[in-house]
């Protein structure tokens, strides 16, 4: 069974950075396609950032040049470095690995950015 624990989130100030993990179990984490999502208070849930198993990366528009999806796959673990964040990045934010025909989450983590 695959498990996703996110952690990381918390209260910023605008223009603060944050560094999320999602750590991986009961997978070949390696083989994996990782992605982050994120869901605002009333917005449907939007992909920010995937890596795949060879590490290309794609991003949202919305935070290009600001956030940067890694991983080790030594540890399990993907990483979302969030820099210069802004008010609109409040959101929980989930790590997901999608498999044929079915897709796995973890419990998400709250990031607020606010003065």
């Amino acid at each position: 069974q695959v498990q996703l624990v996110e952690s990381g989130g918390g209260l910023v100030q605008p223009g603060g950075s944050l560094r999320l993990s999602c750590a991986a179990s009961g997978t070949i984490f390696s083989f994996n396609v990782m992605r982050w999502y994120r869901q605002a208070p009333g917005k449907q849930r939007e992909l920010v950032a995937i890596i795949t198993p060879e590490n290309i990366t794609n991003y949202a528009d919305s935070v290009k040049g600001r956030f940067t999806i890694s991983r080790d796959n030594a540890k399990n673990t993907v990483y979302l470095q969030m820099n210069s964040l802004k008010p609109d990045d409040t959101a929980v934010y989930y790590c997901n690995t999608p498999r044929p025909g079915t897709e796995y989450w973890g419990q998400g983590t709250q990031v607020t950015v606010s003065s």
